[in-house]
């Protein structure tokens, strides 16, 4: 163990916290410099899905004020900042806390920090290519001839961008669930046995993470969530080794020792 005129000053964990903050902060505004340089691309990546259902001839996009097209574009390079930003900032996250934690704590969660980079990519990809083009044509199945969508830039950039975070944010559900288990928090009969509240409990974050009160963005979001909720119960049974068992065996080797504590 540590002792006490080796442990670290309080102070010094503040000054560490503040440099990687500073660091991370600087990764964000190189990477919004970079980002910026290509936004229009990187907003017309994020228009694809509306083009393919509208047509590129059809699709008008508006700015009802003047700033408007200038905070988008910003909007949409300060995103891109933080993507090309985020190996540093889970970097600068890992160093500080990585000391703090014992060794069988450090090899739980550093497989979990790298694998929710790819289940939120998997989230927001999922987001893209299948919810969006199906949310896009339910949404104009209400234009008409005499009623015509032209979404505003900064509606569908806060449209799009709530909907990708959200939607790889609960790809994360697998991880957390898995982890829950690997800590004793929860067990995989737990799980089971509360599977219908757990539905219930999806339904009512859709309908709380979707920007929009359709049942059509609700069913998308909830129904992937359920299904995660399945996968992490299978993830948990192949993934967790049950402590019951060798908890039962100390119990068994603990009378062994009585007996022969009573013999001498």
């Amino acid at each position: 163990m540590m002792q006490e005129d080796e442990k670290i000053p309080f102070t010094s964990h503040l000054e560490e916290l503040r440099h990687r903050i500073i660091v991370c902060v600087g990764a964000i505004i190189a990477g919004l410099c970079i980002s910026y340089y290509f936004k229009e691309k990187l907003f017309d990546f994020l228009l694809r899905p509306l083009v393919k259902v509208m047509g590129k001839e059809k699709l008008v996009l508006i700015y009802t004020s003047l700033p408007e097209a200038f905070f988008t574009y910003f909007k949409v390079a300060l995103i891109g900042g933080v993507i090309l930003a985020s190996p540093i900032i889970m970097y600068q996250f890992w160093m500080f806390m990585a000391p703090g934690l014992y060794r069988r704590e450090r090899a739980l969660f550093a497989p979990l920090i790298i694998l929710s980079v790819f289940f939120f990519i998997g989230g927001a990809s999922f987001g893209y290519f299948v919810v969006f083009p199906v949310g896009f044509e339910f949404f104009l199945e209400f234009a008409t001839e005499n009623i015509k969508a032209m979404p505003a830039m900064g509606d569908y950039l806060n449209f799009a961008s709530t909907l990708l975070l959200a939607f790889g944010l609960i790809f994360e559900l697998p991880l957390v669930i898995v982890a829950m288990v690997k800590m004793g928090i929860v067990t995989v009969p737990f799980l089971r046995k509360n599977r219908k509240y757990a539905t219930l409990l999806f339904f009512i974050i859709a309908a709380i993470l979707t920007p929009t009160p359709d049942a059509v963005n609700h069913c998308l979001m909830a129904i992937p969530l359920c299904l995660l909720y399945e996968i992490s119960i299978w993830g948990a049974i192949l993934f967790v080794k049950e402590k019951p068992v060798e908890e039962d065996s100390a119990d068994v080797e603990e009378p062994h020792k009585e007996k022969e504590a009573d013999g001498i």
